[in-house]
């Protein structure tokens, strides 16, 4: 307990999933959030988005953890919107120490419009690139970033997931092509910022019990070969992606490595891969 204590952290797609549980465990080591969510669906994402109500929920587990927090709903592809709210927010806490760009959308199938292509790269690059740029403006020295990549997103397209092709449609294209963009921005990020002494590093989770997850698109993608598969269908493919016999990981899993990536334990942890993904990465040759 207190790792993370007298810091300020956002986290993007904080309203339920992983976003929650990074808030959620970072207030418990000590840090205020700045929780941020669309708190809305988007057309060409086929499984439903957080909530408004999602997003105070998450507010408020912050404050029974004893920490300050400000939730705001704003889409991280809106630039100009997302600036405002993270100025705001760190002149109301005081600074900013960490970033944790966790936004995200996977809309799978084939038929999905080209919108879902638009969408799920606008989200999940756009969207953390305009968060970490907004945020640059006010990390010091010591300062964090943490950003949220995919394992199933490294998996070149023609080679896929479930042995029998890749993420399904334009939407899943997009997100291929955000997640493995992800791994050279960190990279070169890494290097633009060592010498002011911020950091940025991502973590790629293999398959998370999340709303992303347990979804019929997604589900689908696991077992093309039935027309209508449910959950326990999947299951029984879900285990594939690892070399450990598990379906999927816990968002707690994840969070442990943000805090640790957020906190001065690694303070010289730079431009890092972190696969936390039960040997994924290892069985996929990534």
């Amino acid at each position: 307990m207190g790792r993370l204590t007298g810091k300020v952290a956002i986290v993007t797609g904080g309203a339920r999933g992983q976003g929650r549980s990074h808030a959620i465990h970072m207030a418990d080591e000590g840090a205020d959030i700045i929780v941020i969510d669309i708190g809305e669906d988007i057309a060409s994402n086929r499984y439903p988005l957080a909530t408004r109500e999602d997003l105070d929920e998450t507010a408020r587990l912050v404050e029974k953890a004893g920490r300050r927090v400000v939730a705001a709903q704003v889409d991280v592809r809106d630039r100009i919107g997302l600036k405002k709210v993270v100025d705001d927010a760190v002149a109301e806490l005081g600074g900013l120490h960490i970033v944790v760009a966790n936004a995200g959308i996977c809309p799978l199938g084939n038929d999905v419009p080209v919108q879902g292509f638009v969408d799920a790269f606008d989200v999940d690059f756009i969207g953390v690139v305009n968060t970490v740029h907004v945020a640059l403006a006010h990390l010091n020295a010591f300062g964090a970033i943490v950003v949220t990549g995919s394992v199933a997103g490294l998996v070149p397209q023609a080679g896929g997931v479930n042995g029998q092709g890749g993420l399904q449609g334009p939407g899943g294209d997009g997100y291929g092509l955000a997640k493995k963009m992800i791994r050279d921005y960190t990279r070169s990020l890494a290097l633009t910022l060592g010498p002011q002494q911020i950091r940025i590093n991502a973590v790629h989770p293999t398959n998370v019990d999340t709303d992303m997850l347990q979804n019929p698109s997604m589900y689908q993608t696991f077992r093309p070969d039935l027309p209508q598969p449910t959950r326990g269908d999947a299951e029984v493919t879900f285990p594939f992606m690892q070399a450990m016999p598990i379906p999927y990981i816990e968002p707690a899993d994840i969070s442990h490595a943000v805090v640790y990536l957020a906190s001065d334990e690694s303070r010289y942890v730079t431009g890092q891969q972190l696969f936390v993904d039960a040997g994924a990465s290892l069985k996929l040759g990534l």
